[in-house]
Formats: C-alpha cells, structure tokens, sequence
C-alpha cells in the first residue's frame, strides 16, 4: 500500500476480514502487505487524504475510475514505484512519462487510458535542476500524485 502524505501510519491489513470478504463475494482478492519504500524506490504520496484512500483500495479504485482505468492506474503506480529514479520511467508508451507545460509547469503525467492522465509534481524542496535549468530527473526520488483527469 502507498501511504498518505500527511500521516506516517502505516495501515493494518485485516486478514480475517480479507478471507471473509473472499468467501462471501467469491472474488479473487491480492493479499498485499502494507507498502514500506525500500532504499531505491521512488516514495509516492498523495494531495489528499481521499485520494490516498480511492488508490489503496482496489475497490475504490474501480468504483471511482472503472475497471480498466483502475487496473492502469495500479499498473503506472506500480512502475512507478519500482523506479529507482524518475529517469527509470519509461518516456515511451505505454506509461510515457513526460513533463507538462503552461500551467502546470512543474508537473507530470503518465498515460492512462486515453484521454485520462495520472498527474504528479517531485515532492523535493527545491526541485533539483540542471545546469541547464530543466528538472533533473536521476535526482527525483519522491512524488506527490496531485490526480487523474483529461486536461487537454
């Protein structure tokens, strides 16, 4: 599991509740245990409570974006944790990971289900920068999803 950005709780996994839940619904469920970032892994966080809880819950995830938009979101979430770095995510697609502008200069966005983004800022005060003055990627160790929309 992902942890909200404003506590440093780590949730319980109920695991009767879990079987329980299994039996009566008859639906497979994944048994995760909760989500500690290990060295080398990109620490997600969230703007806000509600979106930490929609994202934890798989459930929630489908009932508020859909099926297949939440098995996407889970499976960008996942790459995006398994990145030693941001520069790790792929600028290609599927996930294609790239910067956005104009308003939403600082931010960034992965590919959803089209024309939905999974939008997300480096949560580093300052942002590392390069000589150059673009975001350097290899030192982006941290994010804040902001949220899911069709800005264009």
């Amino acid at each position: 599991m992902i942890r909200d950005a404003r506590t440093r709780d780590w949730p319980i996994l109920d695991i009767p509740k879990l079987f329980l839940y299994h039996y009566l619904i008859g639906n497979d469920i994944n048994i995760i245990p909760p989500y500690r970032p290990k060295a080398g892994e990109v620490e997600i966080t969230f703007r806000t409570r509600k979106l930490a809880r929609t994202f934890n819950s798989q459930r929630e995830l489908q009932r508020a974006y859909g099926r297949r938009m939440a098995q996407r979101i889970m499976s960008r979430l996942a790459v995006l944790n398994s990145a030693r770095t941001l520069a790790d995510v792929p600028s290609t697609p599927p996930e294609r990971c790239h910067p956005l502008k104009a308003e939403r200069e600082g931010q960034f966005a992965v590919d959803l289900v089209y024309p939905r983004r999974l939008v997300f800022k480096p949560n580093h005060e300052p942002v590392p920068q390069k000589d150059d003055g673009g975001v350097d990627l290899e030192k982006i160790t941290s994010i804040i999803i902001i949220e899911v929309v069709d800005y264009h």
